[in-house]
């Protein structure tokens, strides 16, 4: 399987996010900005999260983006779907029941064993995903790491704090 470059991207954003203080909007420059990237690209990315329901969006001058609920309850999967839709990754079409060798329909009553490994693969991926909330990523930054990020998000014009 292989996921968009705008995965990485939301999930550090979002992790970024839970540094930012309590109901404090952070503009997509300044989300770019501390990652180094393209403010117009990360913007259909950041849309897609408020589709989601993993940000909120507000507008005006002080507008930004907002984690939309705690991060202990959005998921690492949320954000992934937020991106990349929900639809599974494989879609059986039933090639037994087609050539040479075709089965019968009335022998295909379940899926087959290629369809049902995928299926128990998509389902392991996804439940692991599912375990791993925003705020447990955002739990595993070094400390020094998390605050050179609420510098930033505080003011990105002014120096960071140095690492330790």
């Amino acid at each position: 399987m292989k996921l968009s470059q705008g995965v990485e991207w939301a999930v550090h954003c979002c992790v970024l996010l839970v540094q930012a203080e309590e109901g404090e909007a952070v503009s997509r420059t300044t989300l770019a900005g501390y990652y180094g990237l393209p403010v117009a690209y990360l913007a259909k990315h950041l849309k897609s999260l408020v589709q989601g329901g993993v940000l909120v969006a507000t507008s005006g001058p002080r507008g930004g983006f907002r984690l939309a609920r705690p991060a202990a309850r959005i998921t690492v999967l949320d954000v992934v779907e937020a991106i990349e839709g929900t639809a599974p990754p494989f879609v059986c079409t039933e090639i037994r029941q087609r050539g040479a060798c075709a089965l019968p329909a009335d022998r295909c009553t379940g899926p087959c064993g290629v369809a049902q490994v995928m299926y128990d693969a998509d389902r392991a991926w996804r439940d692991s995903l599912r375990a791993v909330t925003v705020a447990d990523l955002a739990g595993r930054l070094p400390a020094d790491l998390r605050e050179r990020a609420r510098s930033w998000l505080r003011d990105p014009s002014a120096p960071l704090p140095a690492f330790r």
